[in-house]
């Protein structure tokens, strides 16, 4: 009995100290990468920040935080994932709404320039060289449909945001935003 009283108390303090070890780990990577978005160095801080959460998939501020540095980075379909990471994480957190619809209406704006494109098998790619290509790209309608449904997600977002926060002090701007989603989701896809 005293034998399987101390290999159960060894075993609590060694999963104690891992989960310190591990806690500790994240705190300096989302430290670090705290310091390379003050720096402007985007892709740094999105190496630590992803590496804490390979150690922690748990906390909200990291996956919001990874979030944030992928919009700094225009990198807004990795920014749209990470945001809906920390929605699914924290679903309370007004502001997470308001900047998923911020990333879904930049990426609208990549599709239709040609910025960003969709492959064969529907993933988004920023092509090599847009110099030539920029002026003579069209969306299809792949990309139409994409830019269709980013847009119908980001007027959703932008009215749970203002769910949440009703009496945010950027609540008629939003309310314009949502407003102007609903006018460009009635006009023709070739417009939009």
């Amino acid at each position: 009995m005293k034998k399987a009283l101390l290999l159960a108390s060894i075993l609590f303090v060694s999963v104690m100290s891992t989960a310190c070890i591990n806690n500790f780990a994240v705190q300096e990577l989302n430290s670090k990468a705290k310091i390379y978005m003050e720096e402007g160095d985007y892709n740094a801080a999105i190496e630590r920040l992803k590496s804490s959460i390979d150690l922690d998939d748990t906390i909200f501020e990291t996956h919001y935080n990874l979030a944030v540095a992928y919009t700094q980075a225009e990198e807004y379909a990795n920014a749209i994932e990470a945001y809906k990471d920390a929605i699914n994480l924290n679903p309370d957190m007004p502001d997470s709404y308001y900047s998923l619809a911020v990333a879904e209406e930049n990426l609208t704006v990549d599709l239709k320039s040609g910025a960003v494109r969709l492959n064969e098998e529907g993933a988004i790619y920023a092509p090599d060289d847009l110099a030539d290509e920029e002026a003579k790209y069209e969306p299809d309608e792949a990309v139409l449909t994409m830019i269709t449904s980013l847009k119908s997600d980001a007027l959703k977002n932008y009215q749970t945001y203002l769910e949440k926060a009703p009496q945010s002090a950027d609540a008629e701007e939003v309310k314009q935003k949502i407003e102007a989603l609903k006018s460009a989701l009635q006009a023709p896809a070739v417009e939009q």
